[in-house]
């Protein structure tokens, strides 16, 4: 196949896929001089906005052309324009080392807890091979989920087990279904059309910048779940892992697992035999952390990070990225994504959510956490994003490698104090938080928190250094994207939990140190940070338990 990158498609041109693939057949005919008729087909790899200049703004492609088999791609190369080479390439597709089928299941089979998209991905990558793994998720399947959040909104009664943090799909869910990744690997390919496969919208295969949709994710995981459950794997749901038996007490290999379940109220507990044990928990299961430190498992503090939600109106973050061009549809609600150095210290925006809004992520009572989603649309009035600090192993106290995760707890209590309860958050216009003085009311762009907010300051609810950076990063951040800083911005706390505060430790296998068979895997375990390298992670981990199974 040839690859041709760098071609300039108008807004006009490129709404649609068919309309990208014929600019992008016309550039392969004008660039490599070959008939149509020897084309067999094209595929368009990526679309992406250039909006660097405002005057200008365009779409920019890149295509992959497959030929008959009687084309010499090396002889149309030639005729490429010398001037045109460097966007001219012969690809030859690297394929991923093939994965053991096995002839058995084994016994006892693979057991996977936590159905985030780490743990969804190691239970079909084992259920294709053979394995029929047991998945388990604490949480409830999606539609019971979407019910549970939704009564959480209405009147402040929290679902611990339920929740924003925790079901099927895992955070990923509620937060958009934001695709990018700044890493590059054969699986990411994969894991896209099992996405689309499983009912997200095709564009994802193509789209620099994917999403799904928190109003089209709930169907895609559930999905993929059935296909699971057709190839011999079971998946349980509000079945909650309690603890982990090793061999030789707490020095020792995974032999079994004790689950609790919830059926009708009742909590039963069960013994399952497991040697082969993916833990991918995701970075809010508390619990499971306090529960491997007592059982021996190698902890390590990490840096995480910790701060606030930011809102503006999205059609103000329109003009300033798109200018006269905003309001395109080929270009859709506009992210961001912005970065400021103050001194030794940085302030950054993370998980954008265009046309989205704030949601209320708490997983524990009495404690208010933030966090961002959009439906596929992102249609809405607002731009969120969160505003971030981060928390170095140097910031926290003592020994204690659950430290981060005291510190993330606290805030989270602070902020649930200063919204005066019932989950309220504590909000904050910019205006006023950069001149140090307490919010009393809104401004122009109304906080969109489900539970509503209260006016404050935000000072108390996070470490001084976290402040002290957002004081002086924002007007920073204000000067890239102009109206950043706008004084009726609305600041609200606390986005506590971007990231896990604790590392698994683990070897290059994949296994955790000093424990064969345990397998820490995805975000909640410290090897991920969003939904593409937390899916990767669990391919990952799952083809290396499928490497042993095969090796017996």
């Amino acid at each position: 196949m040839i690859e041709i990158s760098d071609i300039r498609a108008s807004l006009a041109q490129g709404t649609t896929e068919q309309r990208c693939l014929a600019v992008g057949l016309a550039e392969a005919i004008k660039l490599l001089g070959c008939l149509p008729h020897l084309i067999d087909h094209i595929e368009l790899k990526l679309r992406s906005i250039d909006a660097r200049r405002k005057n200008d703004v365009h779409l920019v492609l890149v295509i992959r052309i497959f030929f008959c088999a009687d084309v010499h791609e090396d002889e149309l190369l030639a005729r490429v324009p010398e001037r045109d080479k460097r966007r001219v390439r012969v690809v030859k597709e690297k394929y991923p080392l093939p994965v053991p089928h096995l002839a058995t299941p084994p016994a006892p089979r693979p057991v996977i807890v936590g159905a985030g998209c780490a743990g969804l991905f190691a239970a079909l990558t084992l259920a294709k091979a053979g394995a029929e793994p047991l998945l388990i998720e604490r949480g409830d399947n999606a539609s019971r989920r979407k019910q549970a959040i939704e009564h959480f909104y209405q009147t402040a009664e929290l679902d611990p087990e339920s929740n924003i943090q925790f079901g099927l799909g895992g955070a990923g869910t509620f937060s958009d279904g934001k695709l990018t990744t700044g890493t590059k690997n054969p699986a990411h390919r994969r894991i896209l059309e099992a996405l689309v496969a499983a009912g997200a919208p095709r564009d994802i295969l193509w789209d620099a910048k994917p999403h799904v949709g928190s109003d089209i994710l709930p169907t895609v995981v559930e999905n993929i779940v059935a296909r699971i459950r057709e190839l011999g794997g079971e998946a349980r749901f509000r079945t909650r892992l309690v603890d982990i038996e090793r061999t030789g007490g707490c020095s020792g290999g995974v032999r079994a697992i004790r689950v609790e379940t919830q059926a009708d109220g009742v909590a039963q507990e069960e013994l399952i035999p497991c040697n082969q044990l993916i833990l991918a928990c995701g970075h809010s299961a508390r619990d499971v952390f306090e529960l491997l430190k007592q059982r021996g498992f190698e902890l390590e503090r990490k840096t995480f990070a910790m701060g606030v939600r930011i809102e503006h109106a999205q059609s103000a973050i329109d003009r300033a990225q798109y200018g006269r061009f905003a309001g395109n549809p080929a270009l859709g609600a506009a992210p961001y994504k912005l970065v400021a150095h103050v001194g030794d210290r940085s302030l950054f925006t993370f998980c954008m959510c265009p046309g989205g809004e704030v949601v209320a992520a708490a997983s524990e009572p009495e404690g208010v956490v933030t966090n961002g989603a959009s439906l596929h649309a992102r249609a809405g009035e607002n731009a969120n994003s969160a505003l971030l600090v981060n928390v170095t192993p140097e910031d926290l106290p003592g020994a204690d490698p659950l430290e981060g995760i005291a510190l993330q707890r606290a805030c989270e209590r602070t902020a649930y104090d200063l919204g005066g309860g019932a989950y309220r958050a504590p909000a904050q216009l910019v205006g006023d938080f950069l001149a140090r003085t307490a919010s009393t009311d809104s401004g122009a762009i109304m906080p969109t928190y489900p539970l509503g907010v209260t006016w404050t300051a935000l000072d108390n609810a996070l470490p001084r250094h976290i402040i002290d950076t957002l004081r002086a990063g924002i007007p920073l951040l204000g000067r890239k994207l102009k109206g950043f800083d706008a004084t009726d911005a609305v600041l609200t706390g606390v986005e506590s939990r971007s990231s896990a505060p604790v590392t698994v430790v683990r070897g290059r296998d994949c296994v955790a140190i000093g424990a064969p068979g345990l397998y820490p895997c995805g975000e909640g375990a410290g090897y991920a940070g969003g939904i593409m390298s937390a899916a990767t992670d669990g391919i990952r981990c799952a083809e290396a338990v499928l490497r042993e199974l095969a090796n017996r």
